[in-house]
């Protein structure tokens, strides 16, 4: 069963370049992008201090999401 598509949103943020540096080693270590690596972050962040995120179908409406 193929899976279906997942909507992306834009997010633009300035950062101190050492640590931009950092999550790029950190994401290498990890063999994955950054992108992919700030989304981990976020998530194991939101899991820690007991913060839902919401699903895909509740943010755009979809009912097949």
């Amino acid at each position: 069963m193929e899976m279906p598509a997942r909507k992306t949103a834009t997010l633009n943020l300035r950062i101190d370049p050492g640590l931009k540096e950092a999550l790029r080693d950190a994401a290498d270590r990890e063999h994955r992008s950054v992108a992919n690596m700030v989304e981990f972050l976020i998530r194991q962040h939101c899991d820690t201090v007991g913060i839902v995120i919401p699903e895909q179908a509740e943010i755009f409406g979809d009912d097949d999401g």
